[in-house]
């Protein structure tokens, strides 16, 4: 059996970690053996299923009910080193980019890098028989969505320019009359090693071409199956709406499977809230509390969490305009069911339970 995705996305401080914590625990829970895999380098995962860290490799966590759940928090150093030993011709070649003086510098900065390993890991999951469902929780959207466009990126990497320039002067001495003089000039200021460690990296990157563009495009092929769905999390505030919003829509530009909306902290109103009289509030209180300052003060509360609630009312209805399910999560359920799990997840897994 091969695994099923789960994709959360959402912008900052909306609970997306503690959600990605909670589909996985539900599921666990229900009697799937469960991976969440934590792409977003905040390092909140951890804190979200009460563990004291996480690494880069799969660990278990210990849990009730029949399924199992593991986690782990994506590292981009020992993710491009496990990579190039697999993927490299051989040993050799392995260990010559490994060895590479600026190898481990041109992985840490190259553009997209921690991107390009997590869909590398997915690829690799994608066939893994040991879980039947992995959930990912991403960095915040605007990061996301560059995490989804890192396998084309990479495509596009080893079809373009820069690539072949920064290769020839391994592959041909005979360079054209127009490089010459930037090179001259290149090697005056950075040394000919320099280049030629530049040239060698990439050189051996290159070898590995076929290997890594038939990934890529495994990955964007995943991305758009029925393998694979997406969660937007969000709260009901204005700017965390129109950031779902645009989630939404790009997730659907590219074809892929948005199955429902978490809002998360919704504020609702009640509609029974009564002031109690002010001999109530005296005689509850106490001596030297000003009755009259007490409800002075739930008034204001009153009034303040039913503008909040009118104005997260507006925000739900917009979200519902995107046209998947929406679950919502009220701040008072989410408080109530966080006994037992360290966090909201409670909350989050019992809205999710009921959608």
């Amino acid at each position: 059996m091969t695994p099923r995705f789960v994709i959360v996305c959402g912008s900052g401080g909306v609970g997306k970690t503690s959600t990605s914590a909670a589909v996985g625990l539900n599921a666990a829970r229900s009697g799937e053996r469960v991976l969440v895999v934590t792409v977003d380098p905040a390092r909140r995962l951890a804190q979200a299923l009460g563990l004291g860290s996480i690494g880069h490799d799969v660990s278990a966590v210990a849990m009730d009910g029949p399924g199992s759940l593991a986690v782990s928090m994506l590292d981009t150093k020992a993710g491009w080193d496990s990579l190039i030993r697999r993927h490299a011709r051989d040993e050799k070649s392995a260990e010559r980019v490994l060895r590479n003086p600026l190898y481990d510098n041109i992985t840490a900065r190259f553009v997209n890098s921690h991107d390009y390993i997590a869909m590398e890991q997915i690829n690799e999951l994608a066939s893994s028989p040991d879980f039947d469902l992995v959930v990912i929780d991403t960095p915040p959207s605007r990061n996301a969505l560059d995490l989804l466009d890192a396998p084309r990126r990479m495509r596009e990497f080893f079809g373009g320019r820069l690539l072949q320039w920064l290769t020839l002067p391994y592959r041909s001495r005979l360079l054209t009359l127009a490089s010459k003089p930037f090179l001259q000039i290149a090697d005056r200021l950075l040394g000919a090693q320099f280049l030629g460690d530049i040239a060698e990296f990439f050189t051996l990157l290159q070898s590995m071409e076929s290997g890594f563009v038939a990934r890529a495009q495994a990955v964007e092929s995943l991305l758009t199956s029925d393998r694979v769905s997406f969660v937007v999390v969000t709260t009901a505030e204005p700017a965390a709406c129109r950031e779902a919003t645009f989630m939404a829509s790009e997730l659907g530009r590219r074809r892929y499977v948005l199955d429902r909306v978490v809002v998360n902290r919704l504020v609702t109103d009640t509609g029974d809230e009564t002031l109690p009289s002010r001999e109530a509030v005296s005689a509850s209180a106490g001596t030297g509390i000003n009755a009259d300052l007490a409800l002075a003060g739930m008034r204001e509360a009153f009034s303040h969490r039913r503008t909040v609630a009118a104005r997260h009312a507006t925000g739900v209805t917009a979200l519902r305009a995107i046209g998947s399910p929406v679950v919502l999560v009220p701040e008072t359920v989410a408080a109530e069911q966080s006994s037992g799990d360290g966090s909201v997840l409670g909350g989050i897994a019992t809205a999710l339970r009921g959608a």
